[in-house]
């Protein structure tokens, strides 16, 4: 399989920040991670902790 050329990513990047903006490329990034964590923990069989919830005091 071809790698891309470093000249050839950072063209995909620049495409990339054009169609997606900057300020949601974080936003992206943090969404995939996430979504990366949850399959792994799926594939290892994990079970999700429940943390507690905190309840506001009126």
């Amino acid at each position: 399989m071809h790698f891309p050329l470093p000249w050839q990513l950072v063209l995909i990047l620049l495409v990339i920040l054009i169609i997606f903006g900057a300020s949601k490329l974080p936003e992206f990034g943090k969404g995939l991670g996430e979504g990366i964590r949850n399959f792994k923990k799926a594939l290892s069989g994990e079970e999700e902790e429940k943390k507690p919830e905190k309840k506001e005091q009126a």
